[in-house]
């Protein structure tokens, strides 16, 4: 069996597929390191969740995460020999759907939302705030100069909002009502 630890990190680099070494400080590797913590905080909501459908789309979910983060590791001036996983149109479509679907359930939103009331929701709300985030860092890279899969930007803005409703679509389910922001005005 192969060692987990390798030691070709521990001066603070990393390789990329197709063999660049970068710093471990790289906007890539931050791009992707926030993909895989994405995909953690999915999996903890799955443990949580118990509408079947709504578990199987998350675990689709999690595959399409692994395809960004294979995009991502990837250093775009070197081909790699190996053939990487790519995202379709219809894995956006997909998500639109489910959207589509858990909207029809819940009463249109009159107001922001605090997030919390069962910890399932809270869960969602984790996620959703690291999906902006890592959709935040891949527009930077891509800023930078550094060529992104515009279907992975397409992706990720699509999951924060599939996140979004999967909470409050949860919290449906669950019979927790929604708690609305109530700003202070005095």
């Amino acid at each position: 069996m192969a060692k987990i630890y390798t030691k070709t990190g521990d001066k603070g680099r990393t390789g990329l597929i197709g063999g660049s070494r970068v710093s471990k400080a790289d906007l890539r590797i931050d791009s992707y390191g926030t993909i895989d913590e994405l995909n953690s905080h999915i999996g903890y909501c799955c443990d949580q969740m118990t509408e079947a459908l709504s578990v199987v789309t998350m675990k689709e979910v999690q595959d399409r995460l692994f395809t960004i983060g294979a995009s991502l590791a990837t250093d775009p001036e070197k081909a790699p020999k190996q053939t990487i996983p790519d995202l379709h149109d219809s894995d956006i479509e997909f998500l639109e759907k489910e959207i589509d679907r858990m909207n029809e359930a819940l009463p249109p939103m009159r107001f922001f939302i605090l997030p919390g009331g069962h910890l399932v929701i809270s869960s969602l709300h984790i996620a959703r705030c690291v999906c902006r985030r890592a959709e935040r860092l891949v527009v930077r890279l891509q800023e930078n100069d550094s060529f992104v899969e515009p279907k992975v930007i397409q992706y990720l803005n699509r999951l924060s909002d599939y996140l979004f409703v999967l909470a409050r679509y949860s919290g449906h389910l669950l019979q927790v009502p929604e708690q609305p922001w109530r700003p202070r005005t005095s």
